[in-house]
């Protein structure tokens, strides 16, 4: 399988023949404060998180098969499961509902957390995860300490950090860099992942990837 990051919270997976586009981000909303450039492949699924307009805009993929509420999907061999979590740490009270989505194909596993804004999820659901993309940049969503609570109690393979503050991004979140201090096992700058299940890293290993777009 192959990761792209396109930027903000949304990521290209080429698993088993299939284009999955996560969270796909609109272009210049919130007063031009996502900067990121369109997405435009051609996606055989979309999956969204929630319903905000960095996270949801699915117009462009008009023949994909757009998921968007906490259900089991199977689509040619891939089994996408969303699970039920919070925006925030009220329970929904301050930002609304989030749906992790958990995807396996090809003997692998990864979890997609969305805008999750709490450390309190239903860790028995998630499993054994092989592959975490994880919010780092705060405010709105875990911030880096809260991430590495997170990051210890799945345990994943690799770590992809995600949503956090870049040129193109003008949201009042951190830099990955807070996430990293102090951290080891990270490859940076990275255009693409590959990767399968014979190939992943026997100690956990951050990845760090280049905006797409």
């Amino acid at each position: 399988m192959k990761i792209f990051w396109q930027g903000h919270a949304c990521f290209l997976f080429e698993l088993a023949g299939t284009k999955i586009i996560t969270d796909p981000y609109e272009p210049g909303s919130y007063n031009g404060a996502v900067g990121y450039e369109a997405v435009n492949i051609d996606a055989d699924i979309v999956t969204v998180s929630h319903a905000h307009a960095d996270h949801n805009y699915t117009a462009p993929f008009k023949n994909a098969k757009v998921i968007s509420t906490p259900a089991k999907v199977n689509f040619k061999g891939i089994e996408i499961e969303g699970i039920l979590s919070f925006h925030d740490k009220s329970r929904g009270k301050e930002r609304g509902k989030n749906i992790i989505f958990v995807f396996s194909g090809e003997g692998i596993k990864i979890a997609h957390l969305g805008d999750l804004g709490t450390t309190d999820i239903d860790y028995a659901r998630l499993g054994e995860i092989d592959i975490l993309l994880v919010p780092v940049g705060g405010v709105f969503t875990l911030d880096a300490k809260e991430a590495d609570i997170l990051i210890e109690k799945t345990n994943p393979k690799i770590v992809i950090p995600m949503h956090y503050k870049t040129p193109k991004i003008n949201f009042p979140i951190a830099g990955v860099e807070t996430f990293l201090q102090g951290k080891k096992n990270i490859k940076s700058n990275l255009d693409f992942l590959e990767i399968t299940k014979q190939t992943l890293p026997l100690s956990q290993t951050i990845c760090v990837f280049n905006y797409q777009r």
